[in-house]
């Protein structure tokens, strides 16, 4: 790609939209950009820019090119992490990502092993999305549910959260407590906004309970967690983080049907790493006091 540095500075001009905000960023004069842009659009016989006081504007054949060169510049960036990983000790970047209903277990865990290893940087990246990891987005990832399948990735068994129901004191003094699981269609009930939700416990209570018992709703695992403790009604919790938190009652105990198997997940060029061998041990071992929470 013998014209790469100058669809680089390109794709910088376009993101800056003024010559000496892509100069500044790629570190060279502002001229040097100039050549750069003049160059590419006589060798492609098409402008890439419409040139106005305020600085450059894409035009449509600009989009179209600078489109690939974003994908291109993500490609590299996540290159670059994948060969830092290959490091032979405990240090540099280390990325984790999970959803952010983990946080529970997963900070204070990530917290004890960067002491242990306080050369690594540890970014901690949460959300719904799968993060790519055969790109280097992530060195590690905590999944929940059946176990992944996507090809060239290396699934460890993790543990299984047991999740339960619970109620604040305040709840109880207001309404009781159930005596079984089918007396939950009598209270009051927090629960998933997702009504096809796949977490188990959102699948058990649309089997098992009417919907109109179901007082508050949220796709947010931690509103739903702080609904339960301001008394609005009994919602399921992890029992690690229920046994947090001072003024909630165990309602019934957790089942196996409630729980969700988690998952540990690295690309196999990654899995074999100092860093996400010493992690991946690590996790393993503070997981054996968490699956009898």
């Amino acid at each position: 790609m013998e014209n790469w540095d100058e669809i680089k500075t390109a794709y910088h001009v376009a993101r800056a939209g003024t010559v000496s905000g892509a100069a500044a960023t790629l570190g060279v004069h502002h001229a040097t950009v100039i050549r750069h842009i003049d160059a590419l659009e006589a060798r492609l016989g098409v402008r890439l820019f419409q040139r106005h006081a305020r600085g450059y504007t894409a035009t449509e054949a600009g989009a179209d090119l600078l489109s690939v060169a974003r994908e291109a510049d993500d490609r590299f960036a996540q290159l670059a992490g994948r060969i830092k990983g290959h490091g032979g000790d405990v240090s540099g970047d280390l990325v984790v990502t999970s959803l952010a209903a983990f946080n529970h277990f997963l900070v204070p865990a990530l917290a004890a092993f960067q002491e242990t290893y306080p050369d690594l940087t540890v970014r901690y990246l949460t959300g719904e999305r799968l993060f790519r990891l055969e790109y280097g987005e992530a060195h590690l990832a905590i999944r929940a549910g059946a176990a992944p399948d996507q090809p060239d990735n290396v699934v460890q068994p993790f543990f299984e959260q047991p999740v339960a129901p619970y109620a604040s004191s305040a709840y109880i003094a207001r309404h009781g407590l159930p005596q079984s699981a089918e007396a939950l269609a009598e209270h009051r009930i927090v629960g998933h906004a997702d009504t096809d939700s796949r977490a188990p416990t959102a699948r058990w209570m649309a089997s098992a309970l009417p919907p109109d018992v179901t007082a508050f709703r949220s796709d947010d695992p931690h509103a739903q967690w702080q609904a339960i403790e301001a008394g609005i009604g009994i919602g399921f919790m992890p029992c690690l983080r229920a046994a947090a938190l001072g003024d909630l009652r165990q309602v019934l105990p957790p089942r196996p049907e409630w729980a969700s198997p988690l998952w540990l997940v690295s690309h196999m060029d990654l899995h074999r790493t100092a860093k996400v061998r010493a992690l991946t041990a690590f996790l393993k071992e503070r997981a054996k006091g968490w699956a009898g929470a």
